[in-house]
């Protein structure tokens, strides 16, 4: 009698588990790092802007804050790029219609 193969757990190369280790690994130490650079910024800084405006923060808070206005930029940037797939996706994926007979 053949073995059936589970079908549930997709199948991993043999050396997934060690990437997959080492990846974790890169992201915690990155994050240690980053952790480390808040803990030595927390200094004020002042940004001048224009009409004499002139917050005062954490070096930690404004580079969080470009950071977040970043990925906000780039979600705006790829949302109608996404809608106009999912219109063609949907728009492909009806039925064809059949041909109107030749007169």
């Amino acid at each position: 009698m053949p073995r059936r193969r589970n079908r549930s757990a997709p199948h991993r190369p043999p050396g997934d588990a060690e990437v997959r280790i080492l990846t974790w690994a890169i992201r915690l130490a990155v994050f240690l790092l980053l952790v480390a650079f808040a803990a030595k910024n927390v200094e004020p800084v002042t940004l001048r802007f224009y009409f004499g405006l002139a917050p005062q923060a954490p070096l930690v808070l404004w580079l969080l804050a470009c950071f977040a206005l970043g990925a906000l930029f780039g979600v705006l940037a790829l949302v109608s790029t996404v809608l106009r797939q999912r219109q063609e996706i949907s728009t492909l994926s009806k039925p064809a219609q059949p041909a109107p007979p030749a007169l």
